[in-house]
């Protein structure tokens, strides 16, 4: 494998998360110190989150944002975001702070390291979902093992219904992405090709500002989802997961970055 950094490109849906993006930008550009990288925030605000969004990408040129006034979604706005960055490694992380931005760090070693796909993880050794409140453990739970049940290529997976992942561009090709609601990396696994998965372990946490965006659609979107992809979704053979420790994952960064 090349010695050679590869570009980051990180994609962050954003709908009325103006107390976030700021800090957001911050931690991620300290976390990937040293890393070519780049953000971008598509947006469908209806409060001023353009405006700073504006400021910070005329102040920082790792920053770019696209506001949608036609077009709404989460899914949507991450395959736009897919699609207009160029880095040859692919991320995508909420913009709350629920996923720390630190955590990317690590997921880029992973990349570097050979992986196909990195997916940090809650529920192996050094994870935990303690951002979530007992309510939303349950309805986590009951996502994962719909899907587990429903789709094969997700039950080597230990947190399959995350919203924080990296991959390689080149999985894109030909891909049929046709997401609906929150779940975007369901999608990603069910219609792309890979050979290599490493996990990584992170702490889920609490919102930084704002409210969640979850709704009452959110449960029968995933379900419509689900039974879509059990038609379309690609066959997966020879797919290796590999987990990862807490201190392993510390000696890849030492080793990749």
């Amino acid at each position: 494998m090349t010695n050679k950094k590869k570009k980051l490109s990180i994609v962050v849906p954003t709908y009325n998360e103006s107390g976030n993006v700021e800090y957001l930008t911050e931690r991620i550009d300290k976390a990937l110190n040293g890393i070519e990288h780049d953000i971008w925030f598509i947006d469908d605000s209806t409060d001023d989150t353009p405006d700073i969004l504006e400021r910070l990408s005329k102040n920082n040129s790792h920053v770019h944002y696209e506001h949608r006034e036609n077009e709404k979604g989460l899914a949507t706005a991450v395959i736009r975001g897919f699609n207009v960055a160029d880095g040859e490694f692919l991320a995508c992380m909420d913009a709350d702070l629920q996923h720390p931005p630190e955590i990317l760090r690590p997921m880029y070693a992973a990349m570097r390291s050979g992986a196909d796909m990195c997916i940090p993880s809650r529920l192996i050794k050094g994870g935990s979902d303690g951002g979530l409140n007992l309510y939303r453990k349950f309805v986590s739970g009951t996502a994962r093992w719909m899907g587990k049940v429903m789709l094969p290529c997700l039950r080597k997976i230990s947190d399959p219904t995350s919203g924080l992942f990296m991959f390689r561009r080149k999985m894109l090709e030909g891909a049929d992405l046709k997401p609906v609601g929150w779940k975007i990396m369901v999608e990603v696994l069910a219609m792309t090709d890979y050979h290599l998965i490493v996990e990584i372990p992170y702490s889920f946490h609490d919102r930084n500002s704002g409210e969640s965006k979850l709704s009452g659609n959110a449960t029968m979107e995933y379900i419509e989802q689900l039974f879509g992809l059990m038609k379309r979704g690609i066959r997966h053979s020879d797919v290796k997961v590999t987990r990862w420790s807490p201190e392993f994952t510390d000696k890849m960064v030492e080793k990749y970055i």
